[in-house]
């Protein structure tokens, strides 16, 4: 069996009083995509900061590429790429210079840098910006180049920290269109993030925290069937009989739906409840004109696992710890 590319065990940071992460177990696989979701708080950064070797765990152990966090610190740092939550280039440096300037303090002669950066600013469509300060970048141009700076040494391990803040949905779909390509190359990433989308767009697994411990695993697909009710949207041909439909779905669902627009809303949590549906509605005469079955949205799984709803790109800003 391959060695995963992460795999911590029992991770615990104290900050005072406070517990930020209280004995998180991770594992990623090489060349996959790890979700790491939770509200504002959940001890997402915390987690990614030990494990980028900047901050030193208080109890636990962790190996990224094989190589411990604490006694081999330096052979860790060799094979990561972190882009933190927000950008860190020098703005008074031009796109070229601050990618030259990495490839040096790695160690490049100043022909690979130069032909590094050159690389990198053609992959990420920053050729045409690569000789202007990046203070006149836009928020989505420094994003690139913040990623690109942490592709310099060709990480084995990229950490994402929430790196979609502040950007609009074009940059945020670019953005996503890079990392496809990096682990399409081989490249293992984790990824926290509170957009849900983003994580059923990138993620092969998520993982949840809330309160600095792991509430939930798996794939997209499988915390999604977790909330088990799927929603069931109901058209009819005579909308005259909308109330005595919603009766019916009332009756056999134990709850009323919704009404969204034209259509009739109910969650089923048991699987006999669609034909069970379908029949009552023939036998009361009601013609169905659409008939769409649902299943939850990450979002909603966000919610029922976490008590708090997904945060939306207007609410997204400050930092998580």
């Amino acid at each position: 069996m391959e060695e995963p590319a992460i795999q911590a065990s029992g991770l615990v940071k104290h900050f005072g009083k406070t517990v930020a992460v209280d004995g998180v177990d991770l594992l990623i696989p090489r060349g996959r995509v790890l979700g790491l979701l939770g509200p504002n708080g959940a001890g997402k950064t915390t987690t990614v900061r030990m494990l980028a070797t900047l901050t030193r765990p208080d109890a636990g152990t962790a190996q990224v590429s094989g190589y411990d966090i604490v006694d081999q610190a330096h052979e860790v740092r060799r094979r990561i790429g972190l882009t933190g939550q927000f950008a860190s280039v020098d703005e008074r440096l031009t796109g070229s210079e601050n990618l030259f300037l990495i490839g040096r303090l790695l160690g490049f002669s100043r022909s690979d840098a130069r032909t590094r950066a050159g690389e990198l600013l053609r992959r990420f469509q920053l050729e045409n910006a690569a000789d202007r300060p990046t203070q006149g970048y836009s928020g989505g141009m420094r994003r690139r180049l913040d990623l690109a700076a942490s592709l310099v040494g060709e990480p084995e391990i990229l950490f994402l920290d929430e790196p979609s803040t502040g950007l609009d949905p074009r940059a945020r779909r670019l953005l996503w269109s890079l990392v496809r390509e990096l682990v399409a190359d081989g490249v293992t990433v984790l990824l926290t993030t509170q957009y849900l989308d983003e994580a059923d767009t990138l993620a092969d697994e998520i993982v949840v925290i809330d309160h600095g411990k792991v509430i939930a695993a798996g794939t997209p697909e499988a915390l999604k069937r977790r909330i088990g009710a799927r929603t069931l949207l109901l058209g009819l041909v005579d909308a005259a009989r909308m109330d005595q439909a919603e009766s019916i779905l009332s009756h056999i669902a134990g709850h009323a739906p919704t009404r969204q627009g034209e259509r009739l809303g109910v969650n089923l949590s048991e699987h006999a409840m669609l034909p069970a549906l379908v029949r009552a509605l023939d036998e009361a005469g009601i013609e169905v004109d659409e008939l769409v079955l649902k299943d939850p949205s990450l979002d909603e799984v966000f919610l029922a696992l976490t008590g708090q709803p997904v945060v939306t790109e207007a609410e997204h800003e400050g930092t998580s710890r």
